[in-house]
């Protein structure tokens, strides 16, 4: 009986998924339960995304330049660009996720890839994680790296008003934490950031869910009990204000690292104070879920959309 509702219930997946309306994607079915995620994975019927895909011919990537001495390392950033570039693009920064505590800036070459081929500048950076430094020092280095952009992008064709900042789980809680607020822009103001995209990024930590995360109290350097301002303070809900950058938020309902509640408050908070925001939460799909082929695709037309509106190319 278990086998044939498990059967069933992805015939059904596979005859609702894809489906468009006017050109436009609906979301893609996710999964009853982690059960049958686990399952289709398992038979190799979920189709994922190359993450080391090799640079195309089109493309210039250079890497591996430092924008930020601190004491436990130099932080650098990379920069994806066409090789026939030519006036200023808007620039497109992608920070990586891990818990705050692994992963590195090479994690979104796939993004990097893609967003570049559409003629935006797209970069990463690095930052110090939670066993090199505790918070605040990963927003610092975010801010830092913008900093830096805004100081030389011109030299790379970048239009130093035209910034965006993407940001997956820890990666999207410190793209809102730069957007939100000027608190940390220890190496000068970043000035306006025209939008974010948060994707599955936590926004209270908080919440009984994050506080029973030990990579938070990692981040942090000590627990809730010892000293709670700083939870608070590392919280981008915390921050917001009407003036925030408008903002769209990818969240599967099934994650388990990041509950879709933190997304649903996000969406709550900017739309009462009247911050642009627009949310996709995507039934049945867990913490990672664009690394699934369908939902990458999805993910990135509205992305694209977002860009589209938030930071438009300059008229020829």
């Amino acid at each position: 009986m278990r086998q044939s509702f498990v059967i069933i219930s992805f015939i059904i997946f596979l005859s609702c998924a894809d489906k468009e309306s006017n050109d436009a994607p609906i979301p893609p079915v996710g999964y009853l339960n982690y059960t049958l995620l686990e399952w289709s994975a398992g038979m190799g019927l979920l189709h994922l995304i190359n993450r080391e895909p090799d640079i195309p011919s089109e493309l210039e990537a250079i890497l591996d330049i430092p924008f930020k001495e601190t004491p436990e390392r130099l932080l650098k950033l990379d920069i994806f660009r066409k090789k026939d570039h030519s006036g200023l693009a808007p620039v497109v920064i992608f920070i990586h996720g891990g818990s705050w505590k692994y992963g590195g800036k090479e994690d979104y070459l796939f993004y990097l890839i893609e967003f570049a081929k559409k003629g935006y500048i797209t970069a990463t950076l690095s930052y110090r994680l939670s066993q090199e430094a505790f918070f605040p020092s990963a927003v610092e280095d975010i801010n830092c790296g913008i900093r830096w952009f805004k100081d030389h992008g011109l030299d790379y064709g970048i239009d130093t008003d035209k910034v965006v900042l993407v940001g997956g789980s820890a990666g999207g809680h410190l793209a809102m934490m730069s957007g939100y607020t000027d608190q940390y822009e220890t190496c000068g103001s970043i000035g306006d950031i025209q939008g974010i995209v948060n994707i599955y990024g936590p926004c209270d930590l908080t919440t009984d869910f994050a506080l029973s995360n030990s990579a938070l109290t990692d981040f942090i350097g000590h627990n809730y009990d010892e000293n709670p301002n700083p939870f608070k303070e590392a919280s981008p809900l915390t921050h917001i204000s009407s003036d925030d950058p408008p903002t769209i938020t990818f969240h599967g309902t099934i994650d388990k690292v990041v509950p879709v509640s933190q997304a649903d408050t996000l969406d709550q908070r900017l739309r009462r104070v009247g911050v642009s925001h627009e949310y996709h939460r995507l039934k049945g799909w867990p913490h990672t879920m664009d690394l699934a082929v369908p939902v990458n695709e999805y993910m990135q037309f509205y992305m694209a959309k977002f860009f589209e509106k938030v930071v438009p190319f300059n008229d020829e």
